[in-house]
This record gives structure tokens, C-alpha cells and sequence, in this order.
């Protein structure tokens, strides 16, 4: 049985070339979907489509999004596509968080009852909820261009950029989706704990090994490719048609250690001091 409902179904993934993106085309294509990707870099797989563009740039954002939505309607977006800390902050921003929302928006426009959009946040982003009025002001900022105008004359929020960018994929995750399910669609996110990527290596180099390995707790190992792409493909799916504004964390029990004070957090408190 097709229980997730993926057959013949219309998505696009971003992001593909490598890590979650391309682990998440490839499941969606083992369950019969129709994917059409975008990257600044080939992908190898089979895909039905595929699109250069680099998230950093609007109008390619837009000129791929409507290539894909020329050829018939967009089932489902999987937004994979991101950039880490050791990159230019707006840079960051761009991909992370106003490139990832033009993609979601910019498709909505071709989806229709039963469309339903993932995007990939972080445990990075698990600061949100203090952050608030900050993230409001920015979603509030407008489209992509006048998004990345208010993270120039906000530096101090933005800072690296990573954890804000984040952030602002939940808030924006939040606060569309009770919008968009009036029109049939779904919007949700992930928070990836520390996963085997290409990325990995960069990670490493901006907040050092002890951090990073402290956030594997309590699995005591990183995630792989394959069990990020699962929760993605979980929540666009048929089987998750009433789960709309989540973030799913997808992390071995790493908030849940948080919450219940099982996760020692004493080295990466000392790292952010």
C-alpha cells in the first residue's frame, strides 16, 4: 500500500545535491514521486527535473520555482537547502531562512487542497521562543529583498547567523501555517540534531567537536541523512494530513533530554559564555 501517498505525486526538494537533500529526493523517489530538484550544484539522481539556482539570489529563486510549476501542480516542497555558520552571516540569512521562504510561498502558489511544505530547521534554533519580537519584526519585514534590508540594519540579532536563521524558520513555520490551512495546506519543520552531512566538517570548525558532540546527546551519535529525510517525508505525507504548524524534532531524544534536565548542557553553556 502507498500509505504515505507519495506515488505520482509532484514535489520539489532543495538542497539536493548532497546531505538530507539528496537523501530526501532519493526516498521520495523510491516511493514513486515525481521530484524535481534545485541546487547551485548537479544532482546525479534520476530526478524529472532539475533546476541551477543559487538561494542567494531571488530571482533565480523565482525562475526555478515557475519552471516546476509550469509543468502542472506542486504537491509538496521539501526545503533542504541551507547553508552553515562559517559562511557570510547574510549570506546565511539569504539561504537559511528568506531563500527558504520564497521557495515555500512562491510554490504555494501552484499547490492546492492537500499541498503541504517541510522545511529543515535545527536544535540550533531551539532559542526562538526568546526571541520573538525580533523574529516577528523580520518576518513582518516582507519578501526577500526586504528581509535580508532588515537583517543589515540588525546585525546584532543576526550575529553568525546560523542560530537566527533557524529561529526564524520556526517562527515563519509557526505563524504561516495557521494561515495557510485555511487554503488546505500544511507547513511544518524539522530540528535536525547534529547529522553526517558534507556541512558536518564546517559545524565542527565554528563551534568546536565538544559542542557538537554534546548535542548528540543522549544517543551519544550523529544522525545520518537517511533518518532526517524520514521525518521530512513523514510530514508531507497522507499520514500526517492533520499535522500542520509542528516542529518535529528529529534528534535521538536530545530536547527531550533537555526538558527533563537528562542532558548536560554545562559545555555548551560554557562555549556560548
Amino acid at each position: 500500500m502507498d500509505v504515505l501517498g507519495y506515488a505520482n505525486k509532484r514535489v520539489l526538494v532543495t538542497g539536493c545535491f548532497s546531505g538530507m537533500g539528496y537523501a530526501t529526493a532519493k526516498l521520495l523517489l523510491d516511493l514513486g514521486a515525481e521530484v524535481h530538484g534545485l541546487d547551485y550544484k548537479e544532482c546525479e539522481l534520476p530526478l524529472a527535473s532539475f533546476q541551477l539556482c543559487d538561494m542567494r539570489v531571488c530571482e533565480q529563486i523565482d525562475n526555478a520555482v515557475d519552471v516546476v510549476g509550469a509543468g502542472g501542480r506542486i504537491d509538496a516542497v521539501f526545503n533542504c537547502a541551507g547553508l552553515p555558520q562559517t559562511a557570510p552571516a547574510l549570506d546565511v540569512m539569504r539561504v537559511n531562512y528568506a531563500g527558504t521562504r520564497r521557495v515555500a510561498e512562491r510554490a504555494m502558489a501552484y499547490m492546492v487542497e492537500g499541498g503541504a511544505v517541510a522545511s529543515i530547521s535545527s536544535t540550533g534554533g531551539l532559542g526562538w521562543s526568546q526571541n520573538m519580537p525580533k523574529l516577528m519584526e523580520l518576518i513582518a519585514a516582507g519578501d526577500y529583498s526586504q528581509s535580508i534590508s532588515w537583517c543589515e540594519q540588525n546585525l546584532d540579532s543576526v550575529k553568525e547567523g546560523y542560530s537566527f536563521s533557524k529561529e526564524a524558520i520556526i517562527a515563519w513555520t509557526l505563524l504561516t501555517s495557521s494561515r495557510a490551512i485555511k487554503q488546505g495546506i500544511r507547513i511544518n519543520c524539522t530540528l535536525p540534531s547534529p547529522t553526517q552531512t558534507p556541512m558536518m566538517k564546517d559545524f565542527v570548525e565554528a563551534s568546536g567537536k565538544d559542542v557538537i558532540d554534546a548535542a548528540t546527546q543522549p544517543s551519544g551519535r550523529y544522525s545520518t541523512p537517511e533518518q532526517q529525510a524520514q521525518g521530512l517525508v513523514y510530514l508531507n505525507s497522507d499520514l500526517a494530513s492533520f499535522v500542520n504548524g509542528v516542529f518535529l524534532p528529529v534528534d535521538g531524544g536530545f530536547i527531550g533530554g533537555v526538558m527533563t534536565g537528562q542532558v548536560d548542557l554545562s559545555v555548551m553553556m560554557q562555549r556560548k559564555a
